[in-house]
């Protein structure tokens, strides 16, 4: 498996969180993640229980807060989407800081806010404290299709080789003189990005044909046996079951 971004996503450690069974952390995430997907965007309170149980999760898993941070701005796009709906969104009128701003949109906006942080801040979790390779048996475990986790797997080993192989051919354009900048320089990037491709999927066929003649049914086999215990599963289900009462109330009291 490769290194580069894996090693970007998983944090080594020995939290309770690390030892859970990946199968069990999977289905928790998915769980809370649906649980806060439906909660009502005027339930404040429930959110702010939903956080709770995050920060919680990520004082477990040791996480720290620039660590936090820096991989949470993968959502600011989604952010400065959501910060526009007030302008443009139509009905009741709400004056904030001397502007006219829709009342839904106010609440869109919260909306888009509150629940893209949390499912993010979910997923970052999970994949700081589950190696691919993990994340990969559980899926299996859980009876995802094994093409599905192929493809998965084959593109995580190498995403970082394409890259690398980008930046070479990049460095070897700047090398002979050619260094694009501008937009109506972009056809020799094009032309690169079209020869890496027909090159990955050449060395995918080698890369199949080399593991099938060495007795590859479609499934890679499984180092570790250890399935997930009943506790595993207790303790993966009280993050869901938290979340989910929040909606239920919030649904029930909003």
């Amino acid at each position: 498996m490769s290194a580069g971004h894996t090693a970007n996503l998983f944090i080594p450690g020995e939290s309770l969180i690390h030892r859970m069974a990946p199968e069990a952390k999977l289905v928790s995430a998915i769980g809370f993640v649906i649980a806060v997907a439906l909660t009502p965007r005027r339930s404040v309170w429930s959110f702010a229980v939903d956080a709770a149980v995050v920060l919680v999760l990520l004082a477990v898993a040791g996480f720290r807060p620039l660590q936090v941070v820096s991989r949470l701005a993968v959502v600011l796009p989604f952010i400065a989407f959501a910060f526009l709906i007030p302008f443009v969104a139509g009905g009741e009128q709400t004056e904030v800081l001397g502007f006219g701003l829709s009342t839904e949109g106010l609440w869109g906006t919260w909306n888009i806010l509150a629940k893209a942080v949390l499912g993010t801040t979910t997923s970052m979790i999970l994949a700081g404290t589950t190696a691919i390779a993990a994340l990969l048996r559980g899926m299996n475990r859980l009876r995802v299709p094994s093409v599905i986790t192929s493809i998965i797997a084959f593109m995580f080993r190498y995403l970082d080789l394409i890259v690398g192989e980008m930046g070479r051919m990049r460095t070897a354009m700047v090398a002979r003189g050619h260094d694009p900048r501008w937009l109506w320089q972009a056809k020799p990037i094009a032309s690169s990005a079209g020869a890496m491709f027909v090159r990955s999927y050449e060395r995918g066929e080698r890369v199949h044909a080399a593991m099938t003649a060495r007795g590859y049914s479609g499934t890679m086999p499984e180092l570790d046996a250890r399935r997930a215990s009943s506790t595993d599963w207790a303790r993966a289900a009280v993050p869901p079951m938290i979340a989910a009462t929040a909606a239920i109330a919030g649904a029930i009291l909003t």
